[in-house]
């Protein structure tokens, strides 16, 4: 099993569990990842963030094995991974939870479970995991005999989290794991990766709730066209006035210069208008950020904010409505 938190040396005295270096992978001839290099050290959490289309979900395939670098190397714990298949990386302990929804519906909460195991040849011994699992996640327990697809997005993300465990993995990759999920929902599933961390597994985490993501990591990565732009301490990226001012709606403790806020109310139109305060200000409104339950959140663009726009959308059938965003200047 992993080391405790608390029974871990400091993270300066370790060596990384992941190592990134010069990683260029792509799509069809085209690349998405131009040179990643980055560490991700043992028995922490790290989160990685950036705009729409920098490459994070691309980076995650990579090392999980379902895309194969055309250069660069990715070794865990020194061994390198970069050639073995998805099976074989998953032998290796590294679990990969992606960003959409991955339960059999029809089938139990338990068997789902029990699913995480599968190449387990020790029956007692996927049964072991199983009520670990189930004492780490009571919640997880009271629903075994359910069907996933009758649990909601919430919950059935913390089965996810909960199938991880089956195989004591080295390192969890988390795809957006708050994608689609209410403030309240998202702070139990938070609270949930602080549990898999606890326990001394390896998060890598990409987020686009930049601010919640960073705040949750000991450490962070900004990944913007491909390239690894800034990396320190989550705290480090949170305060760092370009990056806060780019991705996170402005640092803590300063009043950000640009701020967009997205909110919902019901409408059956579905008009998404951008407006500013002040005729000078100008802006550029990338609307790729689920918004979800009335949250009003900074929403993320690919570039400093430059021409007003006015967008029509048809948002999805549950946040159907008028959609405002306003420039706060």
């Amino acid at each position: 099993m992993s080391t405790p938190a608390s029974e871990r040396p400091p993270a300066s005295e370790q060596a990384p569990a992941l190592v990134v270096d010069g990683v260029v992978a792509g799509y069809g001839g085209g690349d998405v990842l131009r040179g990643v290099t980055f560490a991700v050290p043992a028995g922490e959490i790290t989160c990685v963030v950036g705009p729409n289309g920098a490459g994070k979900s691309t980076l995650l395939r990579v090392i999980s094995g379902l895309l194969r670098p055309r250069r660069g190397t990715v070794t865990l714990r020194g061994e390198r991974l970069a050639g073995k298949s998805p099976r074989q990386i998953l032998k290796m302990g590294v679990v990969h939870v992606p960003q959409n929804h991955s339960l059999f519906p029809d089938m139990t909460v338990r068997e789902n479970i029990d699913l995480g195991g599968y190449i387990l040849s020790d029956k007692a011994l996927g049964g072991r995991r199983r009520q670990a699992v189930f004492d780490m996640f009571p919640q997880v327990a009271d629903w075994a005999e359910l069907k996933a697809g009758a649990l909601s997005g919430g919950q059935q993300r913390l089965v996810e989290f909960a199938r991880a465990l089956m195989l004591d993995p080295a390192l969890i990759l988390l795809d957006e794991p708050s994608m689609g999920l209410s403030p309240l929902v998202l702070k139990s599933v938070f609270q949930a990766v602080r549990q898999l961390n606890a326990r001394g597994t390896t998060i890598l985490l990409v987020e686009q709730n930049a601010r919640a993501g960073l705040k949750l990591s000991r450490h962070g990565v900004v990944l913007e066209n491909g390239i690894v732009r800034l990396s320190g301490t989550g705290r480090e990226v949170l305060e760092h006035p370009e990056i806060g001012e780019l991705y996170l709606g402005g640092a803590i403790g300063t009043e950000p210069a640009h701020r967009l806020y997205a909110t919902v109310s019901p409408s059956p139109t579905g008009t998404m208008t951008s407006a500013t305060r002040s005729s000078a200000a100008a802006m550029s409104f990338s609307a790729r950020t689920a918004i979800t339950d009335g949250l009003s959140f900074p929403a993320s663009s690919t570039r400093p904010w430059e021409n007003v726009l006015s967008t029509r959308m048809t948002p999805p059938a549950r946040t159907r409505g008028t959609i405002s965003a306003q420039y706060a200047g």
